[in-house]
């Protein structure tokens, strides 16, 4: 009873969990060696490459964070400009000008000077400069870090002088903030303008998640989870995971997406006449393979055709035939013809992100049923756990072959489009085939389903080496 009662606790958005293990093949397209780490020990890695740059170029930490900072976190690239020619690179970094532009040392160190903001006299210890010269007293220095702090601006605080951009470096700035909770803000930004600027970090987007990712090998577009809060998104831009489509490409869809989406609110339906019979019939499952419960006709729930056509060597539904003479037509053709373009991938988008969740309440019968026969002594969790794989493998498939449809999209015509259609065609026909398997499993047999399992996979892995950037 143990072993059901954990086994039952299995979630179906780990679909993706059981493929990131430490020991996974870097055969996986989709693979990204990676770990999830803490503020703390971040904190202990940039201060690593600090120290490792002010050792080799003799500078102090405050500025090699600046250097390191502009330049990517790559301390050998740092070390080598910086012994090529220290001068241009301090100057480059906004650090310092060129000596012939920085404003002269007073003359007269006793001599009592006014601010240029304030236009109070003070004494020469009373005012600070940058690289630059240009001189303000302390107050009008504390109240425009205040100011920019408060605005999220800390490794971007420039000089205060009209178009003057040397930047404040860190003990500059903490050297003249006393208010602890201001200090705290400005390390606080301060060190998450750094983690955004290293390339082999990326800040967890989930929810109130404080672990930063670490790319071991490489910074791609790639698939990382949260091991805290179980987030999987890119790691290149931090959306939610997209393969095969590109960060741009995911980027463009979306935002067509929210701008037509009043033109798709007809997809939201959950409802269609059965081609055959004509009554209406719900989709209540992720599978796209219908069959009418009343003359028990078998149709596609995308195209409405016959079913039989889709197990054809071409799956067609998920191709959209292009008119080759539309450049030849009118505007006002041209532009339907876009709209029916964009609202045919658009609908199998919707589709197979509305069958992902409606396979949820696929999976939890699953697991009801193997509970019960469990229950009844027929058969351990064990000899029941091949449905609970195939479940997070149809999952899996599913929400590649979501993102194939912004991918083949944007995508050129001519061969490489051909081989892609071929290939995304094979995948959506495999998974119905899995996705019907699945949902009448009392019937199916399990060596068959087992085989299903390993053919949906092939196709998907197959896909995202031919088509997946890396």
């Amino acid at each position: 009873m143990d072993e059901s009662d954990n086994e039952s606790e299995l979630d179906f958005d780990d679909y993706y969990l059981e493929t990131d293990d430490v020991g996974q093949s870097d055969l996986d397209p989709e693979y990204l060696a990676y770990s999830c780490l803490s503020a703390e020990q971040i904190e202990q890695l940039l201060n690593e490459q600090i120290e490792a740059l002010t050792k080799s170029v003799k500078v102090t930490p405050s500025l090699a964070k600046v250097l390191l900072h502009a330049h990517n976190w790559d301390v050998e690239k740092v070390k080598t400009l910086f012994l090529s020619d220290k001068n241009k690179l301090l100057v480059d970094t906004q650090i310092c000008v060129t000596p012939h532009l920085r404003l002269g040392a007073f003359s007269r160190l006793t001599m009592p000077s006014t601010c240029t903001v304030c236009f109070v006299t003070s004494s020469p210890d009373f005012l600070r400069s940058l690289g630059c010269g240009h001189l303000f007293c302390k107050d009008c220095w504390i109240m425009h870090f205040e100011v920019q702090i408060k605005q999220g601006i800390t490794t971007g605080i420039q000089c205060m002088s009209g178009d003057c951009k040397i930047l404040a470096t860190e003990d500059f700035v903490l050297s003249l903030l006393n208010r602890p909770r201001l200090r705290e803000k400005y390390l606080q930004f301060s060190f998450s303008d750094y983690v955004k600027s290293h390339p082999e970090l990326r800040f967890c987007p989930g929810p109130n998640c404080s672990i930063i990712i670490r790319s071991m090998k490489e910074t791609k577009a790639k698939r990382v989870i949260c091991t805290s809060c179980k987030t999987m998104f890119c790691f290149r831009c931090g959306s939610e995971y997209h393969a095969p489509a590109d960060c741009e490409t995911i980027r463009q869809w979306l935002s067509k997406c929210e701008d037509d989406s009043e033109t798709a609110n007809y997809i939201s339906a959950h409802t269609k006449d059965c081609p055959k019979c004509h009554i209406c019939i719900e989709k209540n499952g992720g599978c796209n393979h219908m069959q009418c419960y009343t003359c028990k006709h078998d149709f596609c729930w995308m195209c409405l055709g016959d079913w039989k056509s889709h197990g054809s060597e071409y799956y067609e539904c998920s191709r959209y035939k292009e008119n080759p003479n539309i450049a030849n037509e009118s505007a006002h053709v041209q532009a339907r013809e876009a709209l029916k373009k964009y609202l045919h991938y658009y609908e199998r988008w919707d589709n197979h992100a509305k069958s992902l969740r409606l396979e949820e309440a696929t999976v939890q019968k699953i697991k009801d049923r193997i509970n019960s026969k469990v229950m009844t002594n027929d058969g351990t969790w064990i000899d029941w756990q091949c449905l609970l794989d195939a479940s997070a493998l149809l999952a899996r498939c599913r929400y590649t072959l979501q993102y194939t449809y912004p991918f083949a999209y944007f995508l050129d015509a001519g061969p490489r489009k051909e081989l892609f259609e071929y290939q995304q065609a094979q995948l959506e026909r495999e998974i119905e085939n899995l996705s019907w398997q699945i949902e009448h499993v009392e019937t199916a047999n399990i060596s068959s389903l087992e085989n299903q399992v390993d053919i949906a996979e092939k196709c998907r892995v197959t896909l995202l080496k031919d088509f997946l950037e890396v």
